[in-house]
């Protein structure tokens, strides 16, 4: 971006440099968040005020710095970071500030580089909503497109306060995103609206009539989560785990699989190659719902490790904003964020070059806060005309070492209504997922509207299976224990069954193969199946001569379920081993039985 500077925009310059963290003294009112540009070799780098204090500024620069010194000029822009919304986002690559990486040239990003985030000479089908004379507010649909076979309302924009009247709606056809779609009239004041808007990325879209509590499950096919640990559609939840323990992966699975319209997948902080290894598998993931490519509903933010660590934080509100904006559509989106530690990070580096008060291991005091604030605009929410909308959030932290108790992860705790942990032990014994089913939880489970939503689906049961299935797997961890303690036969053989019992649901409820054809994805119907048939077989009263007959006895039903897994649901070769393992299950049984 060429330098200039506008003498109508507050100025300043730079008294003190530290990294990309600018002291400014500028020359006239500057507010909180405002976006300013350093002028530095040419180039304009953008940058954002976090601190106003007495009649200095400070400013994070989401650039390099390199060669920038104190006396370097400062352009005010009077804007918020904002994010441009509109047609076209779908099947996107951008930055933490919305550049489009695909339009940008050559094999490193240059310092000032930016590319648009729209296509403003695409033109779209439009098909009129709203009529002439209905009165709208913001957020309102007045009409629609359609982007990579979805529905794409065109709205009025979400900063519009009170009532408007429409007093003209553009003809069906085809238009690009900044022709005039309507005008609307509050009082003598005209206005005009296209297919695109802004809007601030650290503010919440409120264009909503309220906002519901999670009731509906969203389906990922993953059993671990589903049946034992359910997440709900608007619902919150974070996968906290140490490295190589399968987050990508487990990731990759929701986002091909959830019954999401939308998907945005945040790539904060995370290594280059990962990221990279992102830009080369979602492109290539089919959709099981559409049979097209997974890329053409998924829009992905990313930003390296390597980058200024201001970018990091651009990159979550930015995707925050653009689940939003498609929720206000009536559309389910699903957002993943990879990784909030790394976000979180970036506050606590900002936090040391501010010299504010520290926290735990050196974080932000109000780290907890800034968290339940991004969280808390998650959710599903009622719109204008009755329809529904939500934002599904669920994000990873790397904790070092594998650290449930460092401050991220318990800050994030407070905040998210499910907590999935991947555990070294279960990755290191090719148990995947690694979801610790004990340790794991979601609170949905208590939730009266999530019960009676699975009631109206023909699942009474789902609830309670999943209390069933824990008890069952507390006692299997115990009787474990005392086993390892002990010994095989310096306990009972009631140890023994208990322990088994535990790892029949462990290999075959909790346990999945993600490259399966088959067993990658199980629907609710085949879940609700196999819970009640394997507690069922849990619930038989067992008789064994010897400790040394449980294990071949419970492994050989392993091996049949197993099979199951893999054939499809009903199939002649699911019956085939159903039968079989109806005969293994009914032996050893009690006499009274």
């Amino acid at each position: 971006m060429k330098a200039s500077l506008d003498k109508q925009s507050t100025r300043g310059r730079v008294t003190a440099l530290l990294a990309n963290l600018l002291t400014i003294k500028p020359d006239g009112p500057v507010r909180q968040n405002e976006i300013c540009f350093l002028i530095t070799g040419g180039v304009e780098l953008m940058a954002e005020v976090i601190k106003v204090q007495g009649d200095e500024v400070f400013a994070q620069v989401f650039d390099s710095t390199r060669g920038a010194a104190p006396g370097d000029a400062v352009r005010f822009t009077g804007q918020l970071l904002s994010v441009k919304l509109g047609p076209g986002m779908l099947s996107r690559k951008y930055d933490g500030l919305q550049n489009d990486l695909d339009a940008l040239e050559g094999l490193f990003l240059e310092r000032g580089m930016a590319s648009a985030p729209l296509d403003y000479e695409l033109p779209w089908p439009v098909r009129p909503l709203a009529q002439l004379g209905d009165v709208v507010e913001a957020g309102s649909w007045l009409a629609e497109t359609t982007e990579n076979s979805l529905p794409h309302r065109i709205m009025l924009p979400f900063g519009w306060e009170g009532s408007w009247e429409v007093t003209y709606i553009c003809p069906p056809g085809d238009y690009p995103i900044t022709h005039t779609i309507a005008r609307v009239k509050q009082g003598s004041e005209t206005r005009e609206v296209s297919m695109v808007q802004e809007w601030p990325s650290r503010l919440p879209i409120k264009a909503y009539r309220e906002k519901l509590r999670p009731e509906r499950l969203l389906v990922t096919g993953v059993r671990a989560i589903d049946t034992l640990n359910p997440m709900l559609e608007g619902g919150t939840g974070f996968i906290p785990g140490p490295f190589g323990c399968g987050k990508t992966v487990l990731q990759q699975a929701i986002a091909r699989q959830a019954n999401a319209d939308v998907v945005i997948v945040a790539a904060c902080g995370e290594r280059a190659n990962e990221v990279v290894e992102i830009f080369h598998e979602f492109p290539r993931l089919d959709d099981p719902t559409t049979g097209r490519k997974l890329m053409e509903r998924t829009i992905i933010i990313a930003n390296t490790s390597n980058m200024p660590v201001a970018a990091r934080e651009a990159s979550v509100y930015t995707a925050m904003t653009l689940a939003e904006y498609y929720r206000a559509m009536g559309l389910r989106v699903l957002l993943l964020a990879d990784s909030t530690s790394r976000w979180a990070q970036a506050l606590r580096e900002m936090s040391n070059r501010l010299e504010d008060l520290p926290g735990p291991d050196a974080f932000p005091m109000d780290l907890t806060a800034t968290i339940s604030g991004f969280y808390a605009r998650a959710g599903t929410v009622v719109l204008g005309k009755g329809e529904q909308g939500a934002v599904t959030f669920i994000g990873t932290v790397s904790p070092a070492g594998g650290n449930l108790r460092e401050p991220v992860t318990e800050a994030t705790r407070k905040a998210a209504r499910c907590f999935y942990a991947l555990m070294q032990r279960r990755a290191d014994s090719k148990r995947y997922p690694a979801i610790d089913p004990i340790d794991s939880y979601s609170k949905y489970l208590d939730y009266p509207e999530f019960a009676s939503f699975m009631e109206q689906e023909g699942q009474s049961q789902w609830v309670a299976n999943a209390n069933r299935i824990r008890q069952v797997l507390v006692k299997g961890r115990e009787a474990a224990d005392q086993i390892n303690i002990l010994g095989d036969d310096g306990v009972t053989i009631d140890f023994h069954l208990l322990f088994w019992r535990s790892e029949l649901l462990d290999f075959i409820l909790l346990q999945q193969d993600a490259f399966d054809a088959v067993d990658q994805f199980c629907s609710v119907e085949r879940q609700a199946y196999m819970t009640q048939l394997l507690l069922g077989i849990c619930a038989k009263p067992y008789a064994y001569e010897h400790f040394q007959e449980v294990r071949p006895h419970f492994s050989a039903m392993i091996n049949a379920c197993k099979q199951m897994n893999y054939a499809p649901f009903k199939s002649p070769a699911f019956q085939k081993h159903l039968n079989e393992l109806e005969e293994l299950a009914n032996a050893h049984l009690t006499q009274t039985a």
